[in-house]
């Protein structure tokens, strides 16, 4: 198991995990991307001996320790997410690059829905299709992260 892989993996969790705890204001949670998802959605592509289905379930209670929302949230979200992750991990070389980022926003989509649905189960309410704004500033944190030069395995054009 390389050593320097596992470490990126843990400092980028640690960090991702870091940027959630901010106190961001109001207006900026509404936009905020799901960091540790993004992170967690990176790993299992490039190293899913390292980060698999397991292991977004242990991210997914940790967070939902944290956050203290309905217990197992996250980690069914997390859970659902890896498995399609996954599902799709060996085809990606063959991806372009906007095909790459409808496979990342499809997944950040997936983690949504199911974080909607447990908390309409657990009586909350839908608050409007500002919901999904997550989603699209994750995938343009994706898209940035790419130009900027993250290798995530994908073809070049």
């Amino acid at each position: 198991m390389p050593v320097n892989k596992l470490q990126s993996l843990y400092l980028s969790v640690l960090l991702a995990f870091m940027s959630l705890l901010l106190p961001w204001s109001q207006a900026v949670l509404t936009v905020r991307p799901d960091f540790m998802l993004l992170v967690l959605i990176f790993w299992l592509i490039r190293a899913p001996n390292l980060c698999n289905v397991g292991t977004a379930w242990m991210l997914g209670l940790w967070l939902d320790l944290v956050a203290g929302t309905v217990f197992g949230q996250y980690a069914l979200a997390y859970t659902v997410t890896a498995f399609f992750a996954v599902t799709y991990q060996r085809r990606l070389v063959l991806f372009t690059g906007m095909q790459q980022l409808l496979y990342v926003f499809s997944l950040l989509l997936i983690s949504q829905l199911m974080l909607l649905i447990v908390n309409t189960f657990a009586g909350g309410h839908f608050i409007g299709w500002l919901y999904f704004i997550p989603s699209l500033t994750g995938v343009l944190l994706w898209f940035v992260a790419v130009a900027l030069g993250l290798n995530t395995g994908g073809r070049k054009s």
